[in-house]
């Protein structure tokens, strides 16, 4: 157990993974979690151990293993350390322990954790005052409202939130760039701070001046970010103020329409919902609006009419394709057969851009409508054009064949990045979860293979082009 390998899982998800921990936590095997956060020193494993531990009132059990973690300076083990000893009412000890040094006040990620454990232990005007400082960081704004909420101290939010907002008019108002980069602000932090006030002010039941906010905001006719008419929209939803939401959708479809056709449908008006999205698509035919349309068309079981809505999407490049959704919505509705007809409807020179992503789910869908044998034979035929690369699909329709022992033998000889998700898997599924723990690489294993891979990427981006890996600019080149 080291930080550097620590800080490597946390980013990359190495040694056990969040979603596999959650596996193994649906099938019991608790103890298998402990032991591999005691023998690999895994983090995933200990975190999920002591939360369950700690759900169950098993405090010291939970400490026990966050120890070593802690010992080493690990300080996610830290901060859990003191969140439990807050929860047993040791808030002063837990608190001294893990107050930032002078030097970490200017980490906003220490400062988060550490405002999150005040307000825990019930020091709200503490928590802010640490925060302050951070409010020209966007992402730290909404930390002081999540951590505030609930605490009893929102008038206070608002205050803080309000001067806030009132620098930022003025370092807008002053229309000086260079002031703005000083102030570490940028043109659309005010609009920022105003959905935040808004959203403080809905949570302490004014929602009026919630919505006031909002409304005056978008009539003073300044420019604003992409994602704001949307927030406004949702407000009006979650008000009831289905008339202007109406209004903002006619003015605004783009960012409001799909809100307004769901707050109809909430209202008990789903005919109207189905009308206006059509109209909408007919005037100007986003996929979002499409997608809509289709989410309304499945809740009302009519899973045809949701497919013909999407198709006109089907060849798009990119997220406007709702393909895929398409043909999930079939096979759900327990159609495979279908969904695979429709896949085959794509044309050629869809087919001739995309060939990898057509030909998965292709073989996805083969399994999927029993026609084993057919998917073994074009998976197999793939891999010996590409070594390696299909197989974790050939060992899913190998196992859904009937042949679980070749699957996972096709698994532990393979090279495919996936396999390490994919065997454990397998073994799981076939209640063996002891095998699937020690088939997954321990942490240092992962990184090192992660390593591995990208100095070969590194190494091939070199032999494609030897100049890319230099500075031009320092560097003579040989002629």
């Amino acid at each position: 157990m080291n930080i550097d390998d620590l800080s490597w899982q946390a980013r990359h998800h190495g040694g056990v993974s969040p979603r596999m921990v959650r596996t193994f936590l649906d099938l019991g095997q608790m103890e298998l979690l402990v032991r591999v956060a005691r023998e690999r020193g895994d983090w995933n494993c200990a975190k999920a151990a002591v939360r369950e531990w700690c759900a169950a009132g098993e405090f010291d059990r939970a400490l026990a293993l966050l120890d070593p973690f802690a010992e080493i300076g690990w300080r996610p083990a830290e901060w859990t350390t003191a969140e439990i000893m807050i929860g047993r009412g040791e808030a002063d000890e837990a608190l001294a322990r893990v107050r930032p040094a002078p030097a970490e006040l200017d980490d906003g990620h220490v400062c988060s954790r550490y405002a999150e454990l005040l307000a825990m232990a019930g020091r709200v005007e503490e928590a802010v005052e640490v925060l302050t400082p951070h409010l020209g960081e966007y992402w730290l704004r909404s930390r002081l409202v999540e951590i505030t909420e609930g605490r009893g101290h929102d008038d206070l939010v608002l205050e803080v939130l309000t001067r806030e907002a009132e620098r930022l008019e003025l370092v807008e108002s002053a229309g000086c760039k260079r002031c703005g980069e000083i102030c570490g602000t940028g043109p659309m932090d005010r609009w920022d701070v105003l959905l935040l006030i808004s959203r403080v002010l809905e949570r302490v039941g004014r929602t009026d001046e919630a919505v006031e906010v909002l409304r005056a905001a978008r009539a003073s006719g300044r420019r604003h970010p992409v994602d704001f008419p949307e927030e406004y929209a949702e407000l009006l939803a979650r008000q009831g103020l289905i008339d202007e939401l109406g209004a903002l959708a006619v003015e605004d479809p783009r960012s409001a329409l799909d809100v307004y056709a769901k707050a109809l449908e909430d209202a008990g008006r789903a005919d109207e919902a189905e009308t206006v999205l059509r109209d909408g698509i007919e005037a100007h035919d986003r996929p979002k609006d499409r997608a809509a349309l289709m989410r309304l068309l499945v809740r009302q079981g009519r899973v045809d009419e949701a497919v013909e809505a999407g198709r006109p999407t089907y060849e798009y490049y990119g997220c406007g394709n709702l393909l895929q959704w398409a043909l999930e919505l079939l096979v759900e509705d327990g159609r495979p057969g279908r969904a695979l007809e429709l896949l085959d409807e794509r044309t050629g020179q869809y087919v001739r851009e995309h060939p990898e992503h057509v030909r998965d789910l292709r073989i996805w869908l083969l399994g999927e409508a029993g026609r084993y044998k057919e998917g073994i034979a074009e998976a197999t035929a793939l891999n010996e054009r590409e070594p390696g690369m299909w197989d974790p699909a050939l060992a899913r329709l190998l196992e859904r064949d009937g042949r679980p022992e070749e699957a996972l033998a096709l698994l532990r000889s393979s090279t495919h990045y996936l396999v390490r998700h994919d065997l454990p898997e397998m073994l799981i599924r076939h209640g063996r979860p002891a095998e699937a723990f020690d088939a997954i690489p321990t942490i240092a294993e992962s990184r090192a293979v992660a390593e591995r891979r990208e100095r070969e990427r590194a190494e091939r981006r070199e032999q494609d082009d030897p100049w890319a890996a230099t500075d031009m600019f320092s560097v003579e080149p040989p002629f």
